[in-house]
């Protein structure tokens, strides 16, 4: 049995009911009230034998891709952030107060959405990666801010997103289904054709396209990406690694 203190998730009202143990906690933070509650949950027994490993390609037009096919698009919310951070310039460049306070009302609400899509996401990914008897594989995303190489509307859209948040639900939502996680060197995942591996930056003649120059193989770039994701973590795997799905604890 591990403790978890739930902050709000979708679904916890019920997990709450049924699993409560001690004393809650009422905290008001940046003007927001929030129920701080811990849980004692049975935690789940983690398939020592995938049948494969779920590749996840986290990105920006499409916030997630796996393996399986399923891609997560980006384009109908980055719309909708490009608008917030407009309206954002607008007010700091007003500067006053009731602007002040309609921008912090405002970063609140997008922190929330984006939260709510991180949840709704890795909700997904993990059920379908227990469906079918497989680990997922994630990419070591560690330092992707400073190494990244984008455009200036991309470079905003990269550091403002919390790939790091959607990371960490999936990895403690596959704790407790019981899915093993592995990490894998990102390197030339987007370079490297995942039918003959042959890795040449020529193999992206765009965003969304991927053609290899050596075999012919053409896919979308972000679906070649997640294979390449997956085929890693399994090598991972059969080499000895272990999951490295986190203790649960409480989700930040």
């Amino acid at each position: 049995m591990k403790n978890v203190a739930f902050t709000g998730e979708p679904g916890q009202p019920a997990v709450v009911a049924t699993h409560r143990k001690g004393e809650s906690d009422l905290l008001c933070r940046g003007g927001q009230w929030y129920l701080l509650v811990t849980c004692d949950i049975a935690e789940a027994e983690q398939n020592a034998h995938p049948v494969g490993f779920v590749g996840v390609d986290l990105g920006i037009v499409n916030i997630a891709t796996t393996s399986t096919g399923k891609r997560h698009s980006g384009r109908r919310l980055n719309r909708r952030r490009a608008a917030d951070r407009k309206l954002r310039t607008k007010l700091q460049k007003k500067n006053t107060k009731s602007a002040r306070r309609r921008a912090k009302k405002h970063a609140g609400k997008e922190k929330r959405r984006a939260r709510d899509i991180n949840h709704k996401i890795s909700k997904r990914i993990v059920a379908e990666a227990q469906r079918t008897g497989r680990g997922i594989a994630l990419e070591d995303l560690t330092g992707i801010r400073a190494r990244a190489r984008l455009r200036k509307p991309q470079r905003v859209t990269l550091h403002s997103w919390s790939f790091h948040q959607l990371g960490a639900f999936i990895a403690c939502k596959a704790k407790r289904a019981g899915v093993p996680v592995v990490y894998v060197d990102p390197a030339y995942t987007s370079r490297e054709c995942s039918r003959c591996h042959h890795i040449e930056k020529a193999n992206r003649p765009s965003q969304a396209v991927f053609v290899c120059r050596s075999c012919g193989f053409a896919e979308h770039a972000d679906r070649n990406a997640s294979h390449n994701i997956s085929h890693r973590g399994w090598y991972a795997w059969v080499r000895g690694a272990e999951s490295q799905a986190p203790a649960l604890t409480l989700i930040a």
